[in-house]
């Protein structure tokens, strides 16, 4: 018999710039993804830009990428995945009811502020994107499906991105801050649970992707003095949602990972215990603690940093603190101070590839006891709801007779509900779980459709052809499953 609660929220999870399409239209704005290309798992995502009347392009994801003084542009000649992705601006209601069928509780998705704010500085915001989110809220209601509403989730308006260079300035803050309040009045009504930034951590991972040898003490700068800025215009956010309808849940959301030293070396329990500092904690102490940790002043003297923070920042911190912590976890990662064999490689993998697990062909490693012991770490760290934010496989689909037999989604999908249930036994207060892409959208780090998570198939290729049909592949049925039952069947 499964231990998860009677109310848990089992569904999925997308984000607007990988689903939605529809990029011109209904008033939009246009975002950082707007202007970036599709790549591939041996090539990078470019922006694409004019500067000084010479176009060009430059590997990224972030508007922190584009050279100084550069505007976004967007090419003929270049193909843009996020500009259609699955178009569910015009197919939500279809999606939604697939979703209803399976016995959603949840849906996660994301705001494009773009739809609302089109450059991010309007005074009034736009009527069309207001009314277009209201629909799709209202049909998921009216499924009997809660909305889960990421605030930001990497989808900067690109005007503010090239103005403010990647919120480099403080004015940034009361930009958010607009914006977030905008939604908490629109749709006090229709949502409970918000989320302010996807993965905010992630602007310290992918430095320690990239590599300490070509990440200057100016780039650990810039990316220490963003996420202040992000704390703050987080907790300010969570102030006024409160505020508006003190019902509101609001947490932070965690790109999740463990990390385990690679030799019983004493240094490499020390290197991983600092990865993991690095990694994890800073962000969720300065969210859900609602300080900076002790071991802040150490990561910021590694690098010389000197944040600028402001009075009554710190203040604001801790009164802003989240209500839940939700986090996505695909892996784990091996630190270890010594010369090392094969390595992992991936979206956050990095170091030493553990011979104890196996890992996909985008370099992930399957690793469902990490998921227990993050749950259980975590949850000892801060005692506070915790939520399974994305969870899933990118796999290459093949489709068969119609459909697609996935019974390796359906092995790794299984293997980390039971390493939920473990923790839930153990005390973890787990609310939710919503599993990565539940329809097949546009990959964050690559661009492609072809490396798919979903339950349910789309008929769109990595050059955007297709004719855009949905399919509900073998883990459909299975998870419909695994819902009515509450976790038991699986």
């Amino acid at each position: 018999m499964a231990h998860f609660r009677k109310d848990f929220l089992w569904g999925g999870a997308v984000a607007a710039n990988q689903v939605e399409g529809g990029y011109n239209e209904g008033g939009k704005g246009l975002s950082v993804t707007d202007i970036t290309t599709a790549g591939s798992l041996e090539s990078p995502r470019y922006l694409t830009y004019t500067l000084d009347g010479k176009d060009g392009k430059v590997a990224g994801m972030f508007a922190s990428s584009l050279p100084k003084g550069a505007k976004g542009k967007i090419f003929d000649n270049e193909y843009y995945p996020n500009h259609v992705a699955i178009d569910f601006y015009h197919h939500y209601k279809e999606d939604i009811k697939m979703f209803a069928d399976m016995g959603f509780k949840v849906f996660r998705t994301s705001i494009a502020w773009t739809r609302i704010f089109p450059t991010g500085e309007e005074d009034k915001p736009n009527q069309e994107g207001l009314d277009f989110y209201r629909r799709v809220f209202e049909e998921l209601k009216k499924n009997g499906i809660e909305p889960l509403v990421t605030i930001s989730h990497y989808e900067d308006p690109l005007a503010l991105g090239e103005k403010y260079n990647d919120w480099q300035d403080r004015k940034m803050i009361d930009l958010y801050v607009k914006y977030a309040t905008t939604l908490f009045k629109e749709y006090k009504d229709l949502v409970k649970y918000w989320l302010t930034f996807n993965e905010i951590n992630s602007s310290l991972m992918f430095l320690k992707l990239v590599g300490d040898g070509k990440v200057s003490d100016a780039d650990y700068q810039k990316a220490y003095q963003k996420l202040h800025h992000q704390f703050v215009a987080s907790a300010k956010a969570v102030v006024a949602g409160h505020k508006i309808n003190p019902d509101f849940m609001i947490g932070n959301m965690i790109a999740g990972s463990v990390y385990y030293p690679g030799t019983p070396d004493p240094k490499d329990a020390l290197a991983a215990r600092y990865e993991e500092e690095l990694s994890q904690l800073y962000c969720a102490d300065a969210q859900a603690k609602g300080e900076y940790p002790s071991f802040a002043k150490r990561l910021w003297d590694e690098h010389n940093v000197h944040l600028k923070i402001e009075d009554g920042d710190l203040e604001v911190m801790k009164e802003g603190k989240v209500d839940m912590y939700t986090f996505s976890y695909y892996m784990s990662n091996m630190v270890t101070t010594h010369d090392v064999g094969e390595k992992a490689k991936g979206n956050f993998a990095a170091g030493a590839k553990n011979p104890y697990l196996e890992y996909s062909e985008w370099g992930w490693s399957t690793d469902p006891d990490g998921l227990q012991l993050y749950l259980e770490k975590m949850y000892d760290r801060y005692g506070i709801p915790m939520m399974v934010v994305e969870n899933g496989l990118g796999a290459v689909d093949k489709l068969e007779d119609g459909t697609v037999h996935d019974d390796y989604r359906i092995d790794y999908l299984r293997k980390h509900i039971k390493a939920m249930d473990k923790a839930v036994e153990h005390g973890v207060d787990l609310r939710a779980y919503t599993t990565w892409g539940c329809i097949d959208c546009v990959s964050a780090g690559t661009g492609q459709m072809s490396k798919r998570y979903g339950f349910i198939y789309v008929d769109r290729d990595d050059k955007g052809e297709g004719t855009l049909k949905r399919l509900p592949k073998d883990s459909y049925y299975w998870y419909q499953k695994v819902i009515a039952s509450n976790g038991d069947e699986l």
